[in-house]
């Protein structure tokens, strides 16, 4: 790693200690990336399952509907976060913000692991199920914002797009890490076993996730754009500060429901309409995940020297016309092989936008506004369109009766409309960092 566009230049000792600074901030964002996506991904990957034990009902579509709003709470709950915590990170600091948000995060992981069923405690069981989700939702509407600022602001010079890039990677990797488990307890297990105590599993494993993130937060420095920023005067919070976070709303809504669409409701739909069975779907989409972990970093790298938006464009523009023939195949039950290619396509459209992303949304802010409007515009958007894609897709089947109306009737039309907001983006790939 090269030295940062923030570090001392010219002293060896200077850029070799400036390197190991930056390698450190990317693993302490990333292990508070790779948590939250765990939860999340978990969650919703046994989605089957939850919804019997805390939404039992005698219409299935109905306890999958309360379960998917269940779900989608959390994200309203995210906008809270981002301006309460967002706020703290650009007032007392990354660091303190990073610790914050991994914290709550963990406890509401845990404690939905360890939460009594229906069946135990009534109807305080889904009431304290969506008290969870609203802590998570809180704690995740800062963590975003906080981890790609910090990740961002320790980049060397000329590599924002790479380096940036591994806050998806953690991204990707949480709900990779979700959906393994999901799958390996899921095809080892009864479906007795699953139902009564095996789905328990995958959330107290989050309990190891938070001592591993806590010991390696509480070890980095400061980002040196944040340091160099406090010495100097800045505008007040709020001055330019919505018209950018709009920039970062319009940015995200594209990003949020392919990302919930193509993967987190994937396994969901390829059990109701592909044919296959809980362990299939889940393995899918793992294999999934697996092609768009490896490819972020490539797309970020390419951002660096092709520019931002020639990708996110191509993203954008590849969900335009590949959604529908794609949806199609796997609403046919072709098979696991033919699916398996099919998520493996989902993975790549999705890593040509969150190769970029990360490095493209946090240039549009200078350093006193990153945390706090990022934060907002992303969440917002987030929970908008990206906490409730679950649901809105599993709406728009009911209601049609047709399994690719999700594509037609949802992420081909935010696709155009990040399209045309893409297109009057300004390239910023090869500006510094302000």
């Amino acid at each position: 790693m090269v030295q940062s566009e923030n570090s001392g230049r010219g002293d060896p000792v200077n850029v070799a200690e400036g390197n190991r600074k930056a390698r450190r901030a990317v693993y302490a964002a990333s292990i508070g990336n790779m948590l939250e996506w765990y939860d999340f991904g978990v969650y919703a990957f046994l989605v089957g399952v939850i919804s019997a034990k805390f939404f039992p009902s005698t219409d299935a579509t109905a306890s999958l509907l309360a379960t998917f709003a269940a779900y989608g709470v959390g994200f309203l709950a995210r906008p809270l976060g981002a301006i309460l915590i967002g706020r703290m990170g650009d007032v007392s600091g990354r660091k303190a913000t990073l610790v914050l948000t991994l914290t709550m995060m963990a406890f509401g992981t845990v404690a939905l692991g360890l939460l009594p069923s229906y069946e135990q405690i009534g109807v305080l069981a889904p009431i304290l199920l969506v008290t969870l989700r609203i802590v998570q939702g809180i704690a995740a509407g800062g963590e975003w914002g906080a981890s790609t600022t910090f990740i961002i602001e320790w980049s060397p010079a000329g590599r924002r797009g790479f380096v940036g890039s591994f806050q998806q990677v953690s991204t990707a990797a949480g709900t990779l890490v979700g959906s393994a488990v999901a799958a390996i307890l899921t095809s080892a297990l009864t479906n007795e076993a699953m139902s009564d105590w095996g789905w328990r599993l995958p959330f107290l494993f989050g309990a190891v996730l938070l001592v591993v993130g806590l010991f390696i937060r509480r070890n980095v420095d400061e980002t040196p754009s944040y340091v160099r920023n406090q010495k100097i005067d800045t505008l007040p919070a709020s001055a330019g500060g919505p018209r950018l976070g709009a920039k970062a709303f319009g940015f995200t809504i594209f990003w949020t429901v392919a990302y919930y669409t193509l993967l987190t409701y994937m396994p969901t739909f390829t059990q109701k309409f592909g044919g296959l069975s809980p362990a299939e779907a889940l393995w899918s989409n793992t294999v999934g995940l697996i092609i768009m972990v490896i490819t972020i970093p490539l797309f970020g790298y390419l951002s660096d020297k092709l520019g931002r938006k020639p990708l996110l464009l191509s993203s954008t523009l590849a969900a335009v016309f590949l959604s529908y023939p794609l949806f199609s195949v796997v609403a046919s039950a072709p098979g696991f092989a033919t699916i398996v290619l099919v998520q493996s396509a989902f993975g790549l459209v999705m890593a040509l936008y969150s190769g970029p992303g990360p490095a493209a949304i946090s240039e549009i802010f200078p350093t006193h506004l990153r945390s706090t409007w990022m934060s907002i515009g992303y969440t917002l958007s987030v929970a908008v369109f990206g906490g409730f894609a679950p649901f809105i897709a599993t709406y728009l089947i009911q209601k049609t009766g047709s399994p690719v109306s999700p594509a037609v009737g949802f992420l081909i039309p935010v696709a155009l409309v990040t399209t045309c907001f893409l297109v009057t983006m300004p390239e910023t790939a090869k500006a510094q960092l302000r």
